[in-house]
C-alpha cells in the first residue's frame, strides 16, 4: 500500500508538468520541449535555496520565476525571431543543462536532514499521509488560481490564441505577447513540480528532467482521450481530469515496477504506454 502511496505522492509532484503542458499544448498548440530543463531548473534552485537555509517563501517565488523566464525566452524565440516553436523548446532546454549545472555547481544535490516543506509542516504522525496533505492543498490551490485565469477575459483571449490566431488578432490582441506568457506560465508550473519533487525525494540530479515531457504528455493525453470520450468543455473538469492523468500516469509505472518489471526498462514502459494512449483513440474511431 505504501508503494503505490508513493506513486500518488509523485503523481501530484507531476501535476504541475501535466498542466504547464496542457497550457502550451493544448491551449497554444506548442509542442514545448523546454520542460525538460525548467523542471530541472526548478529542482536546482530549490536545492540550493535549501542548502543555503533560505526561507520557504523566498525560495517557491524562485523557483516559479526562474521557470517562467526560461518559457519565456523560447517564446521570445518562437514569436520574434520567427523559430519554429519545437526547435526553440530544444534549444532553450540544451541551454539549460549548462544553467542549471552552473546553479547546482555538481551534478547532484543531496538534501540529507534538509528542512523541507513536508518536515516543516507537521499535521500527521505518519509521514506519507502528512506529505499527502499537504500536495493534495498546494496542487488544489494551484489548480484553483490556474482555473480562474482561463475563466477570465485574460484566460478566454489566451483559449482563443491557440484556437484560432488570426480572429483573435483581428480583435487586436497581441497574440505574440500571449505566447510568450503562455509559455512562461507553462514552465513556471513545470518548475513548481522541480520544487516539489526536489523536496519529495530529498535531493536535485543534473538529469532528472531527461524524459519528463514524456510524462507529463502522457498525462494530458489521457485527459484528452477522457474529455472527448464524455465530450467535456467545462475548463474546471478539463484541469481536473489533467490532475487524474498525471496520478494515473504514476500508478501505471508503480504497477510495472510492482509486477517485477526491470526498473531499466522503465523508460520503455513509458513510451510504450504514452503510444497505446495515443493510438487507441484513433483505432476506435477506424473501427467505427
Amino acid at each position: 500500500m505504501e508503494f503505490y502511496l508513493t506513486a500518488l505522492l509523485q503523481g501530484l509532484c507531476f501535476s504541475g508538468i501535466a498542466l504547464g503542458i496542457y497550457i502550451s499544448m493544448k491551449i497554444f498548440n506548442i509542442p514545448d520541449i523546454t520542460t525538460d530543463g525548467s523542471y530541472t531548473l526548478g529542482a536546482a534552485v530549490t536545492a540550493v535555496m535549501l542548502l543555503q537555509h533560505l526561507p520557504g517563501y523566498f525560495i517557491l517565488p524562485a523557483a516559479i520565476v526562474a521557470g517562467g523566464i526560461a518559457g519565456a525566452i523560447t517564446g521570445l524565440i518562437h514569436t520574434k525571431l520567427k523559430v519554429n516553436p519545437l526547435l526553440a523548446g530544444i534549444l532553450v532546454m540544451t541551454a539549460l543543462y549548462s544553467v542549471n549545472l552552473t546553479i547546482m555547481g555538481r551534478s547532484d544535490l543531496p538534501l540529507i536532514n534538509t528542512p523541507s516543506i513536508f518536515t516543516s509542516v507537521s499535521l500527521l504522525v505518519d509521514t506519507n499521509q502528512n506529505t499527502f496533505i499537504i500536495l493534495a492543498f498546494f496542487v488544489t490551490i494551484v489548480t484553483l488560481l490556474i482555473g480562474y485565469l482561463l475563466k477570465t477575459d485574460f484566460g478566454i483571449a489566451m483559449r482563443a490564441t491557440g484556437n484560432s490566431e488570426t480572429m483573435i488578432r483581428a480583435l487586436g490582441v497581441n497574440t505574440d505577447r500571449m505566447k510568450i506568457i503562455g509559455l512562461a506560465m507553462a514552465n513556471a508550473l513545470t518548475a513548481i513540480s522541480g520544487y516539489l519533487i526536489t523536496q519529495l525525494q530529498g535531493f536535485a540530479d543534473i538529469n532528472m528532467g531527461i524524459g519528463i515531457v514524456i510524462g507529463g504528455l502522457g498525462s494530458v493525453i489521457i485527459a484528452e482521450t477522457l474529455i472527448g470520450w464524455f465530450n467535456i468543455t467545462s475548463v474546471w473538469l478539463s484541469l481536473l481530469l489533467v490532475l487524474f492523468g498525471a496520478i494515473i500516469f504514476q500508478m501505471v509505472l508503480a504497477v510495472t515496477l510492482n509486477i517485477g518489471v526491470d526498473a531499466n526498462l522503465l523508460k520503455l514502459v513509458t513510451a510504450v504506454f504514452v503510444l497505446l494512449i495515443v493510438s487507441l483513440p484513433r483505432i476506435k474511431t477506424q473501427t467505427n
